[in-house]
């Protein structure tokens, strides 16, 4: 018999990770391996959680012939607030976007593994300057924490289905930085 891991899904997701959501004005900076740590200088200023799909895709192997994995190929994620409203998006580009138009892109950092099998890693992203003005605007830094799921389909990659793209559901919390 193989014990199998709960799945949080809609609802439970959103009320799991979003009662750790903090306001601004009363955020510490989270817990967090060393490799994925904001360097001092910056301070939290929003916290939201991502619930959504990540997309990959079956593509032959850099370097190997013959061979095939499922790459990433892009998130989707909508990103809610303590209140368990919504107040962005998170897709391709790496970009997080707020409901006010403004939005930051970035450039991964750093990565950890995620203390919970079958999880994404946890991830440092330095953020480019923002787009818009906003929530966004003077970010610098963003944390991927407390990832649930996420990880590349265990479906068979081969010379048959190179293309074929699969979605993975993932929930993960988003720390926003600014400087201090």
């Amino acid at each position: 018999m193989t014990k199998t891991l709960p799945v949080l899904t809609g609802i439970a997701m959103i009320a799991t990770l979003a009662a750790c959501s903090t306001p601004s004005g009363m955020m510490s900076a989270p817990d967090a391996p060393a490799a994925v740590t904001v360097p001092a200088g910056n301070k939290p200023v929003m916290k939201t959680v991502g619930i959504g799909e990540l997309t990959y895709e079956c593509r032959a192997k850099a370097g190997t012939a013959g061979a095939f994995e499922w790459v990433f190929a892009g998130p989707d994620a909508v990103l809610y607030d303590m209140n368990k409203k919504a107040v962005g998006k998170y897709y391709g580009g790496p970009t997080w976007e707020s409901n006010d138009g403004s939005k930051v892109t970035g450039k991964q950092l750093a990565v950890a593994p995620a203390p919970t099998a079958g999880a994404i890693p946890l991830q440092l992203v330095q953020a480019n300057p923002a787009m818009g003005s906003g929530a966004m605007t003077g970010v610098t830094y963003i944390q991927r924490l407390n990832t649930v799921g996420g990880v590349a389909p265990a479906d068979s990659c081969g010379a048959g289905n190179v293309g074929a793209k699969k979605l993975v559901k993932y929930q993960a919390d988003y720390v926003f930085y600014k400087a201090s």
